[in-house]
């Protein structure tokens, strides 16, 4: 019985360990608080129980911490190129004004502006 016991406690042990190594979010701001350079990129345009909605502007050369997002749509107000980096590794990519998208949440990323024109989103998270 004591074997028994003792084994249960170590796999819960072990469990404990990946799900704390697991949440990197804990340790990374949002998106509101994460910046460039210690000044703000996001503003908070609206909140209430239902919704949260950011107004983020990067200008050229302006990037955006490492940070994480919860599930949140998307639109490019303006867009530009974007160097990004990831779990997936590191990427430019092109974004175009108009274009929007939807996410069911990011670990963990951190952008830059590496175009020539200053690109403003709209990122829209339910609660």
């Amino acid at each position: 019985m004591k074997h028994t016991n003792f084994k249960i406690i170590i796999q819960l042990f072990l469990v404990s360990l990946v799900l704390m190594a697991c949440k990197t979010d804990n340790n990374l701001p949002d998106p509101l608080q994460a910046g460039w350079n210690n000044k703000a990129v996001c503003e908070l345009v609206e909140e209430n129980e239902k919704i949260r909605v950011l107004k983020c502007t990067f200008e050229p050369g302006v990037g955006h911490e490492k940070h994480y997002h919860k599930p949140h749509f998307g639109y490019t107000l303006a867009g530009s190129k974007f160097r990004m980096i990831d779990a997936d590794g590191t990427r430019e990519v092109n974004v175009t004004t108009g274009s929007s998208f939807y996410s069911e949440g990011t670990d963990w990323h951190e952008v830059l502006n590496i175009g020539d024109s200053t690109a403003v989103f709209l990122i829209i998270e339910p609660k």
